[in-house]
């Protein structure tokens, strides 16, 4: 047995089942191994889409379809090119189970269009159906019936010269997460050029340098938010042509912004005419045969990633985003779901959990060579697991025995924030709880920190601002109009975000509104709702109007993240605590020498307050939550120096002080000054 990997040797915490991580790391490199003896490496490994579907044959004229479906008994090819004939175009089987057929020019050349509709048929031991294939590039729905049929879409090379952004050059990673169709003032579905138009420009203004798109594989129910989908090569026809969706992403390229995909892995939507469910008449094509197919709490289902296809249709999926569209990332969704056979729904309470029966091995080798083909072809590509269990290794190298993710998401933050808004007066809050949660991370993961994303703005939850301010954010959000409750709120909003930024980890994501304190919930258009697209948009207008204190949230994130980039904040890794003074509820740390003064307390606000600071000189406030120009009372100047002073301890050593204003709901960062 050869020396331990890595991961053991720095964690003495996972001795105990070396043979288990050693196990996954094997199998991960026995199927590493299989795809580069049948084609050379993982990257040309992951060419499905460049083999199945339509693929054009210029030496023999025409056109070639194919399909994987081994256990259908007859499948059949029609649309616009056969006058919609359901059995005059037949695909014939061959080895291992792919159908295809061929098209001359000469004969079907001009019916075989750009824009051409088509479907195949397949019968199998469910009977006749007519499907969408798996590979289909573009697929439309029917306004009225809501059904899908896939559309012939090869409309020539996309100009992407000029476009040289690589993510390796971004100064941090503050995620803006975004739902292009929800993204516009209107009541409708905006399009992928509104959101270049009107969006992009906001979020270069505001200081985020990604964007983290939701809901672009097609899906065929609006209000899932894109995570049932039906067809996972083809961008929502909902929004835009594919040539729209690459304009936008392009365009976000040039102002430096990198685009993140919400890559959703963990299962496809059940539906049989749209989705993989049956395609080839068995119910174990993609997923395991019964219930072991069946995600239960999302009522979906669930991929066999143990079967080679199947991970071959992942991973040509995976590379097809980054090749086609120039995607620079991914945020895999529901990788809990994905690692374990409970999918997740258990506590977490032991070491044997995570290495129990229960997980599945097949998804952790997927998810390893899945992060492995990313950084393969494309280096400097972000990969962010969504774990709320903490899987061991998750974002540890996959030399190292890890299963190589580049970020995880701090999921347990928003369901802090929600537990203490919901459940304890902010008078009773314990600052010991908010450092223990902002802090509570391994040094070797790194980690995106965020108070909240787009979970905590659906029907049925609460974001922090309406938490904060309820029904008066409709009333007593006018700047010349007195409203205690809304003071607290956003004095409180504020301050959360700031702590959440500067303790969290070392990246932010914030979801699009959030950052104003948008005042409604998100209630995609539904049966109870009247198909109403209310609440199905963001009201820009809110942040933007001068006489409303929307805009005051505003101001304030843009200039958090100013400051978190100027002083590298979040590059600094864990905060150095300085003080924590529980019954004036005020908690000092540092940064280099950044230092946050916190006074979470509602009334009790302390002049001369000594606050330690990391070493002598003249210290100048460069933030403060109670600054006027972001709806603050503006108790403090600003322009007034603390100039240090020593002070001996008991145990004989000197340490440095300054004196400041200690404000009540305020949260105060100073800068030492050279």
């Amino acid at each position: 047995m050869g020396a331990p990997l890595k991961i053991i040797e720095n964690d003495p915490w996972l001795q105990p089942v070396e043979g288990e991580i050693t196990y996954r790391h094997e199998m991960y490199l026995n199927a590493l191994k299989r795809i580069e003896r049948s084609s050379g490496s993982i990257v040309d490994y992951a060419n499905g889409y460049r083999y199945f579907g339509f693929q054009r044959d210029d030496e023999a004229c025409g056109w070639w379809f194919r399909e994987w479906l081994p256990g259908a008994r007859e499948v059949y090819l029609f649309g616009d090119l056969n006058g919609w004939e359901r059995k005059s175009l037949p695909l014939s089987k061959g080895k291992d189970g792919v159908w295809s057929i061929f098209l001359y020019d000469k004969t079907y050349g001009k019916a075989l269009k750009n824009g051409s509709m088509y479907k195949i048929l397949v019968y199998g031991d469910n009977g006749w159906h007519e499907r969408i294939p798996a590979y289909a590039k573009r697929v439309l729905q029917d306004d009225t019936t809501k059904d899908f049929t896939a559309q012939f879409w090869e409309s020539g090379s996309f100009d992407w010269s000029g476009d040289t952004f690589d993510m390796a050059n971004l100064d941090g990673l503050y995620i803006y997460e975004c739902h292009v169709g929800m993204a516009q003032e209107k009541e409708g579905v905006g399009s992928y050029a509104e959101f270049a138009d009107h969006v992009l420009p906001r979020v270069k203004k505001l200081g985020y340098n990604a964007i983290q798109l939701m809901g672009i594989a097609e899906h065929p129910y609006y209000g899932s938010f894109g995570y049932h989908v039906s067809s996972f090569f083809a961008p929502s026809s909902r929004f835009g042509t594919p040539e729209e969706l690459k304009s936008l992403i392009k365009r976000a390229h040039e102002m430096d912004i990198a685009v993140i995909m919400d890559l959703v892995h963990a299962h496809y939507v059940k539906n049989i005419n749209e989705g993989l469910n049956e395609l080839d008449g068995t119910d174990h094509l993609y997923s395991p045969s019964g219930e072991a197919g069946y995600q239960p709490y999302w009522d979906s289902k669930l991929f066999d990633y143990g079967k080679s296809e199947v991970s071959h249709f992942l991973l040509s999926n995976t590379k097809y985003w980054l090749d086609e569209f120039h995607f620079d990332g991914y945020r895999f969704d529901g990788v809990t779901s994905m690692i374990y056979k409970h999918h997740g729904y258990t506590d977490f309470d032991a070491r044997e959990k995570f290495f129990d029966d229960s997980v599945n091995r097949d998804a952790i080798c997927y998810l390893t060579l899945a992060n492995r083909l990313i950084h393969d072809f494309r280096p400097s590509a972000v990969t962010i697991a969504e774990d709320v269990s903490g899987m061991p290794g998750m974002c540890i190298p996959i030399d190292d025995g890890g299963i190589g993710f580049d970020y995880r998401l701090a999921m347990a933050i928003p369901d802090f924030w929600i537990r203490m808004l919901k459940d304890i007066p902010d008078e009773e809050w314990n600052i010991w709880d908010i450092w223990n949660i902002m802090t509570d991370r391994l040094p070797a993961v790194k980690t995106v920190a965020y108070c909240e994303s787009h979970d905590q703005a659906l029907v049925g939850d609460k974001t922090i601002a309406f938490r904060l301010m309820d029904k008066e954010m409709y009333t007593g959000m006018s700047r010349t109009a007195e409203n205690l409750l809304v003071d607290r709120g956003i004095a409180l909003h504020k301050m959360i975000r700031l702590v959440t930024i500067s303790l969290g980890g070392q990246a932010y994501l914030n979801f699009m509104g959030n950052e104003f304190g948008h005042p409604e919930w998100i209630d995609f258009p539904r049966e109870g709702n009247g198909w109403s697209y209310r609440y199905a948009r963001r009201q820009w207008s809110l942040a933007d109007n001068g006489l409303l204190r929307y805009s005051y949230l505003n101001d304030f994130d843009e200039a958090m993240l100013s400051m978190v980039k100027r002083y590298e904040i979040m590059k600094q890794g864990y905060a150095f605590n300085r003080a924590m003074d529980e019954e004036n509820k005020t908690m000092v740390f540092s940064h280099s020498d950044v230092v946050f003064i916190f006074n979470w307390h509602p009334s009790r606000s302390i002049p001369d307050y000594v606050v330690p600071v990391p070493e002598s000189g003249r210290y100048r406030i460069v933030l403060s939550t109670d600054d006027e120009k972001f709806g603050g009372q503006g108790r403090n100047d600003m322009s007034v120096a603390h100039f240090s002073f020593a002070k001996k301890e008991a145990n004989g050593e000197m340490r440095h002080y300054i004196k400041v204003y200690n404000t009540c709901r305020t949260a105060t960062v100073l800068k030492r000054m050279d």
